[in-house]
């Protein structure tokens, strides 16, 4: 074939797959629009489903148990309250973002893989299946940010008189590591929103979400954990490792205050790794689940 041929027929090729890309922005932005909307107009419920858990975390913690002199800070001096005060509002502003990435995320598609399969209105859009899914974990990870932005004054004024929270933004670490954990834990909803039946999905705050939460690193640092061992092995030091919320929780320590917290040259490519992980793993398990 002559130069002089193949020239149109290149040109061609390269429309198309102008025209498709094109298309699939197109779709994406249609459906990130459409959760945009859908939540600028339930945006009270949003703000409720946000705040109430992390609210009763500190009022309990930090205002009713100093009031009633239960202390939980060690030795019941107001020191060590302030800085379990501290410790605690950096966990709250990170579990606030795991809950987001699996309500928005896992809750939503459990709904729509049910019995009305309104996930086959989704995966009609002109774009890739796996486009579809990756829509969901960045609308959750939208969610995740707004609801960082909503909880962290909250939980920082929510305390009884001198038991305050030390705070101290580093704003280099906050605008690269916020994004970064709420991707994770959008793309953790995925897997989780793919992995369980909705008629099973009770199963997965029980057997998944608790565990995460207590083992995450909500209310202590992961240093603090060493005490716990069996003769020179810290197991549970080194079993929570496992744990992508922990990542989080010490990221949001190493954002919003000066406490102790796991290096940033582990939290860093730690996270990475599991959006990696997450986003492999629930995309295929998207697609199987579409497919079928």
């Amino acid at each position: 074939m002559a130069d002089s041929d193949r020239a149109p027929l290149t040109n061609v090729r390269a429309a198309r797959h102008r025209s498709s890309f094109a298309t699939s922005r197109s779709a994406f932005g249609a459906l990130l629009l459409r959760d945009v909307t859908v939540l600028r107009k339930d945006f009270v419920i949003f703000i409720v489903r946000t705040i109430i858990q992390p609210f009763l975390l500190c009022f309990v913690f930090l205002y009713v148990f100093p009031k009633i002199g239960q202390s939980v800070g060690g030795a019941g001096a107001g020191n060590a309250e302030s800085i379990f005060a501290t410790v605690l509002v950096a966990g709250v502003v990170g579990i606030s973002i795991m809950f987001q990435g699996v309500q928005s995320v896992a809750l939503q598609m459990s709904q729509e893989f049910g019995f009305t399969r309104e996930i086959e209105d989704r995966v009609q859009a002109p774009c890739p299946i796996w486009l579809v899914a990756m829509e969901k974990v960045i609308s959750g990870a939208l969610q995740g940010t707004i609801s960082a932005a909503i909880v962290l004054p909250i939980a920082s004024f929510v305390h009884a008189k001198g038991v305050e929270a030390n705070l101290s933004i580093h704003w280099l670490v906050l605008i690269t590591l916020v994004p970064l954990a709420c991707i994770a834990m959008g793309a953790l909803g995925l897997v989780l929103g793919t992995s369980f039946e909705p008629r099973n999905i009770g199963m997965m705050f029980g057997f998944v979400i608790l565990p995460i939460t207590f083992l995450g690193g909500t209310y202590y640092e992961w240093e603090r954990l060493a005490p716990v061992k069996i003769g020179s092995w810290h197991w549970l030091q080194t079993l929570v490792l496992i744990n992508p919320l922990l990542y989080v929780n010490e990221g949001m320590r190493a954002a919003f205050t000066d406490v102790p917290h796991m290096h940033l040259y582990v939290i860093y490519p730690v996270l990475i790794l599991f959006i990696v992980a997450f986003l492999s793993l629930g995309l295929r398990n998207f697609r199987r689940r579409v497919l079928s």
